[in-house]
């Protein structure tokens, strides 16, 4: 499989050693000014790059009908125009805030886990926590949101709100350490106790995976998808 990079930061750097390893070409690397290689020579286009830059990096794929997989975070007010454009082109479209399988995963135990506290007479509160490295732009992650979006499904919550304290918005804290590759805490808290799901990445090795494991899937396909049917996940 022949892929192009759009954006080539850790990131891009991670999904190129991944697809290496996996005996896959980069024929292509497009990171701020600096170009090389040939993006027409390309069966896929991973896009990492920085979020003001997705959006214009994913059309120009997509013109040449080569499928896209996104991971960059930060552009979404423009998804619902990309989705009609990748079926404009008859191309292939796949977006995830999280490509890591064991994220993946912890978003459907999480889906399990709001349906029961759900169902039960003890009043349990749901929060969250995400803590990311320090050169992160966006706040909350992907990953948070789309957590929280989950959550808000089976709860009375409607609106999530970012470091806040109301009692009527579903409370997300944001943390920039370091270098930490990404942590997402759940907790459910009642009078009497509290539940805490965690998932902690140790590198960015799982999400370069993930990320190379949907180009694979997303090849030869049309239409628009997400990480749930590369895993077969309702």
């Amino acid at each position: 499989m022949k892929i192009a990079l759009l954006g080539y930061g850790r990131m891009g750097k991670a999904i190129e050693k991944s697809a290496k390893q996996r005996a896959h070409e980069i024929v292509y690397k497009h990171d701020k000014n600096e170009v090389e290689g040939d993006l027409s020579l390309a069966d896929v286009a991973i896009n990492f790059s920085v979020p003001n830059a997705a959006f214009e990096n994913i059309k120009l794929a997509l013109k040449k009908q080569i499928p896209v997989v996104c991971g960059t975070t930060g552009w979404l007010e423009h998804y619902e125009e990309i989705v009609s454009f990748c079926n404009t082109q008859k191309s292939g479209f796949l977006y995830a805030s999280n490509f890591s399988i064991g994220v993946n995963l912890f978003f459907k135990i999480n889906t399990i886990a709001a349906k029961l506290m759900k169902s039960q007479n003890e009043d349990y509160h749901p929060s969250l926590e995400e803590i990311h490295h320090i050169h992160k732009l966006d706040a909350p992650s992907g990953t948070a949101i789309t957590l929280a979006e989950t959550v808000m499904e089976e709860s009375d919550f409607t609106e999530w709100e970012l470091n806040g304290d109301s009692k009527d918005k579903l409370k997300i804290k944001s943390l920039r350490e370091g270098e930490v590759p990404g942590t997402h805490i759940i907790k459910y808290t009642s009078s009497n106790d509290e539940i805490t799901l965690k998932h902690e990445a140790f590198n960015r090795d799982g999400f370069a995976l993930g990320a190379v494991i949907a180009s694979e899937w997303l090849v030869g396909k049309e239409g628009v998808f997400s990480m749930k049917d590369v895993l077969n996940i309702s």
